[in-house]
Formats: C-alpha cells, structure tokens, sequence
C-alpha cells in the first residue's frame, strides 16, 4: 500500500472509527421485521457516506429480502478493479454462540 495512503489512514483513524460506530449503531437486525426500517436506516447511511466520500451513481436497491447499497468509482485507467462488498445488517446479540 502506499505510504500516502497509509498516512492518510493514520490520521484520520479517529473520524473512521467514529464514522463505523454510527452506523454500528442503527439496530438494523435483518433477522426481526420490526427493524425494516432500520436497515431501510442504514442503507441511507451508507448511500449518504458514499456519496461523501466521492464515489459516484450511488442508489439504494430494494431486493425481495433486504436493501442494499451501491456506488462505484471507475477512474484509475490500467488499474485492477477492486470490490469492497460490507453487511449493513447485525445479528441479535442472542444468537451469538
């Protein structure tokens, strides 16, 4: 990785742990209906983050069982395309083992 990257990461390290315990922080149980609207909650957030951070044709998509969300930034010409693919739903904490 380089260097810069790195040190942009370091520095910032503070805002992205506080960027990843707000959206820990919506109760989008995907395993219990009455948090539907939570994880409709969270693809906002990520949808929203995304579109901060640059990427572009960002949208939410509904599915048949769960929202998901979708950006994409396709600007490093003769690079290797990279997929970041993350869950926007938790469990609850009763059927950890």
């Amino acid at each position: 990785m380089p260097q810069a990257a790195l040190d942009h990461a370091r520095a910032h390290q503070a805002d992205f742990l506080e960027q990843l315990k707000a959206l820990i922080r919506i109760p989008s149980v995907s395993t219990l209906p009455e948090h539907r609207a939570d994880m409709q909650s969270a693809v906002a957030w990520l949808t929203k983050h995304m579109e901060g951070i640059g990427l572009e044709g960002v949208r939410g998509i509904e599915t048949k069982g769960h929202p998901a969300g979708y950006g994409e930034w396709c600007h490093a010409k003769g690079r290797p395309t990279g997929l970041v693919y993350g869950l926007s739903d938790v469990q609850p904490g009763d059927t950890v083992a």
